[in-house]
């Protein structure tokens, strides 16, 4: 299901975003900044401090997932099931352990989170209609990124 592409899409877009519904029906959007790719069906999250994402998922599975490129407008949206493995449960370590060394993170994980991907689409702007390039896009998103950074450009670790 998970193509190359997306996989590198999650890897290189490391910000993406849960979409959940609670009990009453009212979505929550959720920002993460862990993601990773577990196999060619499922996608992982560590969960940090996100309790209505997580008492949404113990309510309703159904999520969806979103990760754009923002300098070419263009990503995937996945939707799937949500399971959430506690710290303390049985299979979490092997869960965290594909996550790598995430650094002083560790201690803060209270859960991995892993989608069965059910569903994956592309999501491209409708700047491509109109003719755009991916080249051009990203040459323009880049510029406007730049003047809104302090002094004007990006820090290429000067």
């Amino acid at each position: 299901m998970l193509t190359d592409d997306m996989k590198r899409v999650i890897r290189e877009q490391k910000l993406g975003f849960v979409a959940s519904v609670d009990a009453d029906g009212m979505p929550n959007l959720s920002p993460k900044a862990t993601f990773i790719v577990l196999d060619d069906n499922t996608i992982a999250f560590t969960e940090l401090r996100s309790p209505n994402t997580m008492r949404n998922i113990a309510a309703n599975p159904e999520v969806e997932l979103n990760f754009v490129d923002p300098f070419v407008r263009k990503g995937y949206r996945f939707r799937g099931q949500a399971v959430a493995v506690a710290r303390d449960a049985a299979g979490f370590d092997s869960l965290f352990a594909a996550f790598g060394d995430m650094g002083n993170l560790s201690d803060h994980v209270r859960a991995v989170v892993s989608i069965d991907v059910q569903e994956a689409e592309p999501l491209i702007s409708p700047a491509y209609d109109r003719g755009l390039t991916e080249t051009g896009l990203r040459q323009d998103w880049t510029r406007k990124f730049e003047a809104i950074q302090p002094g004007g450009k990006f820090d290429r670790g000067a």
